[in-house]
């Protein structure tokens, strides 16, 4: 059934399309869906030396759904003081700075606003340290908490000897890769304390401060990276993506962003578009979105019904590994069956269960490919119908939100949501038995 059956829009379905619209907008610093992620950096000096201290530097990610993908995170400050970083493990700082002042021993860096990087895979273990030589790639803290941590040990010199003469470091800055974290001061904490591989002796930093970094989608990116499309087996009608919902063809100050799949030689033109590897190259599309989620309604059972889920790549830059989604549909409380995904229940709300987490199983489909035959994962979810609450009705059995790697995806207006065949059909029966009984009461009437 086509969009000529839909009614039209009133003011209030045109209230609900711009809300849908703006809500990209509005993201800030604070994910309701996550109130409590951030991103934690805690410095415990360990050990004190003739001119400074020995820190060990940890990052811990506390976001449920948000990761870090490769090529990882960058971690920059600004000493208090004329600091020098002597030695590294299982980090290194991108520039060495001017060390022309010192003779025979020359440090690691000299700079007054470093910028450190994590070690690569494969690194010596005489410059490792645990949680070290990820290439700067950090978990979610849901899909996987060991791996949710990275650290290294910092050698600092000309900083102070003791807990009064020590400054911390100041303008903490954090991308993963590219923008979207703001860091707040570090503040002095109680020292961590640390236990013996025996657990019988516990021993504590000399000094330990924090600092809290937290994520803007607004921040990250001028325009959204992903969208969602809907369909169901009760209505022919397939609702694309918004026009335009990550950008335009048309636009003169984006062009060269999109690549026709027809194009010949495709590998080639790819290749040979630009070095920046964190800016997308989409496939030509009326959406140019880098990523598609596409919830199809399969089908109907007298107990249950299910849902096909499809994540679509365009992106020609970009192989998103330990990808995640986010969706939001009130009868999650009720999953009966996943096929081919994880699934972790999400509770923003407290005991409101309509929250979930789904992740590629590892080795088989965690691996989302460039745009392509290959670029897309998809499964099937099976919901365990409630009596009271279910109905197909007003696009209930379509999601309110999806997150797509912790971006808030551009959803379709509700009016343009696929609508029940016999929602025009059963108003066509109404009007014509209200019309056939007034005839009968008329005839009714005429002969009393």
């Amino acid at each position: 059934m086509g969009l000529s059956l839909l009614p039209k829009p009133t003011p209030c379905i045109l209230f609900l399309a711009l809300l849908s619209f703006t809500c990209f907008t509005s993201t800030d610093a604070y994910d309701p869906l996550d109130p409590n992620g951030n991103i934690t950096i805690k410095w415990d000096i360990i050990s004190w030396t003739p001119d400074g201290y020995v820190a060990v530097v940890t990052m811990n990610n506390f976001q449920q759904y948000r990761h870090i993908p490769s090529p990882g995170w960058t971690l920059g400050w600004t000493w208090a003081k004329k600091e020098v970083i002597w030695s590294m493990m299982g980090g290194q700082t991108t520039e060495q700075g001017d060390c022309s002042k010192f003779k025979g021993n020359v440090p690691h860096c000299c700079k007054k606003d470093p910028t450190v990087v994590d070690l690569l895979p494969g690194t010596p273990y005489n410059q490792q340290i645990a949680n070290c030589c990820k290439g700067g790639v950090l978990s979610s803290w849901v899909q996987d908490p060991t791996s949710a941590v990275a650290s290294f040990q910092v050698s600092v010199g000309r900083g102070g000897t003791t807990n009064r003469t020590v400054k911390v470091p100041k303008n903490f800055t954090l991308k993963a890769p590219g923008p979207g974290y703001t860091c707040g001061p570090a503040k002095i904490v109680r020292p961590t304390q640390f236990s013996t591989p025996d657990k019988r002796r516990v021993t504590q930093a000399l000094m330990t401060w924090n600092v809290t970094c937290t994520y803007s989608q607004f921040l990250a990116q001028k325009t959204p990276s992903c969208c969602v499309s809907l369909s169901s087996f009760y209505n022919d009608t397939i609702v694309p993506c918004p026009t335009c919902a990550c950008g335009c063809q048309s636009n003169s100050s984006r062009s060269g962003t999109c690549v026709d799949p027809d194009t010949p030689h495709l590998a080639s033109v790819v290749s040979g578009s630009g070095k920046n590897n964190l800016s997308p190259l989409v496939q030509c599309t009326s959406h140019m979105c880098p990523i598609r989620i596409h919830w199809h309604v399969k089908l109907n059972y007298k107990e249950y019904w299910r849902v096909k889920v499809t994540v679509t790549n365009f992106n020609y830059r970009m192989n998103y590994s330990e990808w995640n989604l986010v969706v939001q549909h009130p009868n999650f409380d009720n999953l009966t069956q996943l096929f081919s995904f994880n699934y972790k229940s999400l509770t923003p709300y407290g005991s409101i269960n309509d929250t979930a987490m789904l992740w590629g199983l590892k080795f088989y489909n965690d691996f989302l490919n460039q745009a392509g035959a290959n670029g897309n994962v998809q499964s099937e979810l099976l919901f365990r119908k409630d009596r009271a609450t279910f109905t197909f009705e007003k696009g209930w059995a379509f999601p309110r939100r999806i997150y797509f790697n912790g971006d808030n995806c551009v959803m379709p207006p509700p009016d343009a949501y696929p609508w029940l065949p016999n929602t025009c059909s059963r108003q066509k029966v109404s009007l014509f038995a209200l019309v056939l009984a007034s005839f009968v009461s008329f005839v009714f009437y005429a002969h009393a």
